[in-house]
């Protein structure tokens, strides 16, 4: 065979090749459930519409935590290892393939994550810390000290005003609001700026400040949610069994439920705010409660345990990790049945919604 021939054959031959992953690429949905398997360090893309993985993505050691920009079209993963890691994987969900990682320094322990006024906020577990990461300007543009052992879990209200997260060995909730103080005028011999000017805002003028409370719950609290009228904080107390009901409002338990949810690790609210979900990695049933009358009303039989929760935006499913039987359910919101398992890849435990805008 002429090498002409040959040049041409090898041609073809990639041509085909070329096709071939053309005819069988699957792109990336308008709406993606994501999947984190601890196994294998990878996110999973998953076509909500047919449960099917599209694309995975390795997302570095001990990933626990994904969240999506509010674009959807990223994907940010924390690196645990209680305390060991001090990265965000993070994963370009159209491309369907991993950026360069944020290294987030002496921030040690990155855990719960959400994003919110086009930043991603993180807890710090390590650093007894939350701290808030721009892409934008690819910095960590504020950290908040709690002074709390294992600051856990976090959730960010949309305007970024106020910051929950739960302070698993300290027993407590921290709620961290931003206000505005007014500045004091130059102290005696202060530095001059331009002009003859004290350097800094001028004095009266408004300046960010942030305050922190702190609500005593249950011991071992960690997976919690904010009712959809934010007027309530549930928090599932994972080594007392009891869910505590914090009053936004006026920053103190309300109620505390007898729920039996021992080895407790998430708690959400449906998204019409009726009924609660709480995962237990130590028990085969999911907890589901009514949210107005505060008693149970089902034990969905899941498997040997279970942790991450996620709602389907439109209320029809909710999505639960089955960590130890390497599998997700998803289970209709309105007969509480499950419909479907998913293969996310072993030991799934963080799961996300991304809609793309």
């Amino acid at each position: 065979m002429s090498a002409k021939i040959k040049t041409q054959n090898a041609i073809l031959f990639a041509a085909i090749l070329a096709v071939s992953h053309g005819a069988f690429a699957q792109s990336t949905p308008k709406e993606s459930l994501l999947i984190l398997s601890k196994h294998d360090h990878s996110l999973a893309i998953v076509d909500p519409s047919t449960l099917k993985i599209v694309a995975k993505a390795p997302v570095g050691n001990d990933p626990h935590e994904v969240i999506a920009s509010t674009d959807g079209k990223t994907a940010y993963v924390s690196n645990y290892g209680g305390g060991a890691f001090n990265t965000l994987a993070v994963i370009d969900l159209i491309a369907q393939k991993p950026l360069s990682q944020i290294d987030l320094g002496a921030l040690r322990g990155p855990h719960g994550l959400d994003f919110a006024g086009g930043k991603v906020w993180f807890t710090a577990e390590e650093a007894k810390a939350v701290g808030s990461y721009d892409p934008a300007t690819q910095k960590i543009d504020w950290i908040f000290g709690t002074g709390q052992n294992r600051t856990h879990m976090i959730h960010v209200s949309p305007d970024a005003q106020r910051i929950v997260t739960t302070n698993f060995s300290s027993a407590t909730v921290s709620i961290i609001e931003k206000i505005a103080v007014r500045t004091s005028g130059p102290r005696p011999n202060q530095r001059q700026g331009t002009n003859g000017a004290p350097p800094g805002p001028p004095p009266g003028s408004p300046r960010p400040d942030w305050n922190q409370t702190l609500v005593p719950v249950g011991s071992g609290d960690e997976g919690f949610d904010i009712s959809p009228d934010n007027k309530e904080i549930w928090t599932a107390n994972s080594q007392d069994g009891t869910i505590s009901i914090i009053n936004l409002t006026d920053k103190k338990v309300v109620q505390t439920l007898d729920a039996n949810v021992r080895s407790a690790n998430r708690l959400k609210f449906t998204p019409d705010g009726k009924q609660v979900f709480v995962s237990m990695l130590g028990s085969s049933d999911v907890a589901v409660l009514d949210a107005a009358t505060r008693k149970e009303v089902k034990r969905i039989p899941v498997g040997r345990g279970a942790a991450g929760i996620l709602m389907q935006p439109d209320g029809s499913r909710v999505f639960v990790a089955c960590t130890p039987d390497n599998y997700v359910v998803a289970i209709d919101l309105k007969t509480l049945q499950i419909t479907a398992r998913i293969d996310g890849g072993p030991n799934p435990d963080g799961l996300a919604w991304a809609t793309q805008h």
